[in-house]
């Protein structure tokens, strides 16, 4: 088994795990033409030289620049992971549709394979890339997510007494809906709601819809939200909280919904791609209209206000990750795609 990725803290971990890593110059934000060409020349070459029976190629970058390397590199079976389309696909400037219509043709070249198959997490990615002619539907597959170990994410009730409180874990961007969250937390407090909103994750200053420092700042004066930083420690987060609030723009299916429904948490999140698949509505969480931090306030104040309503959501949640979401269940699905795109499956 052999790792490529960027270089950097985890490469360790890697060859503890008895795989072999590859350093490959992948620029995350970069749009430099030949600082791209250099990583897509890098990706044949490493092709060449191991000459796999099979890559699995996540994220954007490289199932597209992987996508290719693998045709130049007559490598027999792809199995890529489209764990969402990206911010590309929800700006409407003209700039963004460009790069929009750039991407979908890197797709539809990284997509021309054999024996192949495309990985989605929620069906409106897939619609969307098969829509643009950029992948056939015979070739795109269903995941729901990158599972959950159920073991390390226990279902327990919630705590006793106190205020009631809101996690949201997510980078802090634009898109995760970390403005509205914010939001939200004031509306709530002119309210007089009784509620602490704790806000877990850290800025992204490579991505141009991060939260500048000024303000995470500001918030932290306010008072309005608690600033927890990154943490590692989420299952302990969510099993100290009574409501986990996502109010993303869209996503592929997101791991922190996954994570509340095995800790037996209610949910509060968007009605967008990814985020509604995450969750059954009315059933383990609510959703409410993307980019509007009212509606957003008034159905996290309907689960304050309905402790009875909450355990019940959060007792279908944990149903719902254990019939959907673990780990085991979603590694036997992978285990099976690569079976049938295999040559020796």
């Amino acid at each position: 088994m052999h790792v490529a990725s960027a270089p950097g803290p985890g490469v360790e971990t890697i060859w503890g795990k008895g795989f072999i890593h590859h350093p490959i110059g992948f620029a995350r934000s970069g749009q430099n033409p030949l600082v791209e060409l250099r990583t897509l020349v890098s990706l044949v070459r490493l092709f060449q030289r191991i000459q796999p029976d099979l890559v699995h190629l996540i994220t954007i970058k490289p199932v597209l620049y992987g996508g290719i390397a693998a045709r130049l590199g007559r490598v027999p079976g792809v199995v890529s992971a489209v764990s969402g389309l990206g911010t590309v696909f929800l700006a409407d400037s003209l700039v963004a549709k460009l790069r929009r219509w750039l991407i979908t043709k890197l797709y539809s070249a990284a997509f021309k394979q054999k024996r192949l198959a495309v990985i989605f997490q929620n069906p409106d990615d897939r619609d969307t890339l098969i829509s643009l002619g950029a992948l056939q539907a015979g070739d795109a597959r269903l995941i729901r997510g990158s599972g959950v170990s159920l073991a390390d994410y226990p279902y327990v009730p919630e705590p006793d007494g106190g205020k009631p409180v809101v996690v949201m874990a997510a980078r802090l961007l634009k898109d995760k809906g970390v403005f509205e969250f914010v939001e939200a937390a004031k509306l709530l407090r002119n309210r007089g709601v009784e509620v602490q909103m704790r806000l877990i994750g850290s800025a992204d200053p490579g991505n141009l819809t991060s939260v500048n420092q000024a303000e995470l700042d500001q918030w932290r004066k306010e008072g309005i939200v608690k600033l927890l930083g990154f943490r590692s420690d989420i299952a302990g987060q969510y099993a100290a909280a009574n409501i986990v609030c996502l109010p993303s723009y869209r996503e592929g299916l997101p791991k922190s919904l996954v994570e509340a429904a095995a800790c037996g948490r209610a949910v509060v999140t968007t009605d967008v791609p990814g985020c509604r698949d995450a969750i059954t509505p009315d059933e383990t969480g609510l959703l409410v209209p993307v980019r509007d931090p009212v509606a957003l306030a008034n159905a996290i104040q309907k689960l304050i206000e309905n402790p009875g309503l909450r355990d019940r959501m959060g007792k279908a949640g944990r149903e719902l990750a254990e019939e959907a979401f673990s780990i085991e269940q979603i590694v036997a699905q992978h285990l099976n795609i690569y079976d049938e795109v295999s040559v020796h499956g």
